[in-house]
């Protein structure tokens, strides 16, 4: 497979910068956007800022609101929308695929209700299978990638043709793709860090140091493997860019919006003040805590970092009462 013309569908800082990607790559990529003014602005002046402000677009990348437009004679179409919202407008473009069409999906979550990860969403709306969709992971911070600076991702799917696909229509100078055919496992460690990292900023906000958080993420990447595990997902997975190297980007820096909610919360803001602060820009985990953790006690596994952040974001429990009580729980062998 070759693939020459791609359609993004978003038009956020990822879908963006991705886009930005696939057209250094030598791609013709058309994106969709929601607001004419962004669209217009991309499509005239090559750049976003209202997502990725300071950075050029390249010339070969274009922007439009028609969905049909967009889509017309794509070869690969990335999602790139948030978790909860996949269902919704992928419903609404379902009829406008293009037949044979490598579809994308750039989502990290899990959906609430159904508990059905983004591959799974995708093949329910459109009738494909779950292992037809690449799915792209690892620490994939936009705005650094967005600058060329470089970084790693990986590109899973149970069709490996399919994910090489993307890989070559995505490899550049500063971007490098590996294969995985793991989708279940790069799903998750997707998913599950961005709850991991409001841990992170919250104990950030509270004022804790650099133990605090290596305990957190090692913690919470204890807890992601064993939902793996039950799952079916390769452990060796975790190790790798989606399941570590994600983790270890979201949840140190600043430019992580799941951290940066985080850590407002552990200052005392409000769930509200949080939200208004994000600028419209959405924390994944504050919902994905709650998805995770109902499919995580459907399959009898123990994700007391998911319970917490559950409560601080849904029940108003104060995130020092929360750590003190993990710190409280019994104790036991570190694999156990």
């Amino acid at each position: 497979m070759r693939v020459q013309r791609v359609t993004v569908l978003g038009a956020g800082s990822w879908g963006t910068t991705f886009a930005k990607v696939l057209a250094d790559a030598g791609r013709d990529v058309t994106m969709w956007a929601r607001r004419a003014e962004v669209a217009d602005e991309i499509r005239e002046r090559h750049t976003n800022t209202a997502y990725l402000p300071g950075v050029p677009l390249p010339e070969r990348l274009t922007a439009t609101t028609d969905a049909r437009a967009a889509l017309d004679g794509a070869q690969a179409v990335v999602l790139a929308v948030p978790s909860q919202r996949l269902r919704e407008n992928l419903t609404a473009w379902r009829d406008l695929l293009p037949s044979g069409a490598i579809l994308v999906s750039l989502a990290k979550g899990v959906e609430l209700g159904t508990h059905k990860r983004m591959s799974e969403v995708v093949a329910d709306v459109t009738g494909g299978e779950p292992g037809d969709v690449v799915v792209v992971s690892g620490p994939n911070l936009a705005k650094e990638i967005a600058r060329c600076q470089p970084a790693a991702a990986v590109l899973a799917c149970a069709d490996h043709d399919r994910a090489v696909a993307i890989q070559q229509a995505s490899y550049t100078t500063y971007f490098r793709p590996y294969t995985n055919t793991d989708v279940v496992g790069c799903e998750l460690g997707g998913a599950c860090k961005n709850v991991i990292a409001l841990s992170c900023g919250m104990a950030a906000g509270l004022g804790f140091g650099t133990n605090t958080m290596a305990t957190l993420i090692t913690r919470g990447l204890a807890e992601t493997a064993r939902l793996g595990a039950a799952l079916g997902a390769d452990p060796l997975t975790f190790a790798g860019l989606a399941g570590v190297g994600d983790l270890v980007a979201t949840c140190s820096s600043p430019l992580s919006r799941n951290r940066t909610f985080g850590e407002r919360i552990g200052r005392g803001e409000s769930m509200t003040e949080a939200r208004a602060a994000q600028g419209g820009q959405v924390a994944e985990g504050v919902t994905s805590c709650r998805s995770i953790r109902e499919l995580a006690h459907g399959v009898g596994v123990d994700m007391p970092l998911t319970d917490a952040m559950y409560r601080v974001c849904h029940e108003g429990v104060d995130p020092a009462t929360a750590g003190a009580e993990l710190l409280g729980r019994k104790q036991k062998h570190e694999w156990s």
